[in-house]
């Protein structure tokens, strides 16, 4: 059930985007001002996460590397 949750939670920020992208194309001059913030969001959301992801994948980099250090100098001695 749990995964399920996540799927969908990672299809939200996409979802925002089609419906913004969708109004756009909508012919009605009102729709295309309120899909703007629809857009934003969505955008938002997909612009965090990658710089999130981004914050813990140089984390994890720079402790494997001091990890690697300790045990080379440990061998070395």
């Amino acid at each position: 059930m749990k995964s399920i949750d996540h799927s969908l939670l990672s299809l939200a920020a996409p979802m925002l985007i089609l419906i913004a992208l969708l109004s756009f194309l909508n012919p009605h001059g009102q729709s295309k001002v309120r899909a703007i913030p629809c857009l934003a969001v969505g955008l938002g959301l997909i612009v965090s996460g990658a710089a999130g992801r981004g914050k813990r994948r140089r984390k994890l980099l720079l402790s494997l590397k001091n990890e690697e250090k300790k045990y080379t100098n440990n061998t070395n001695k």
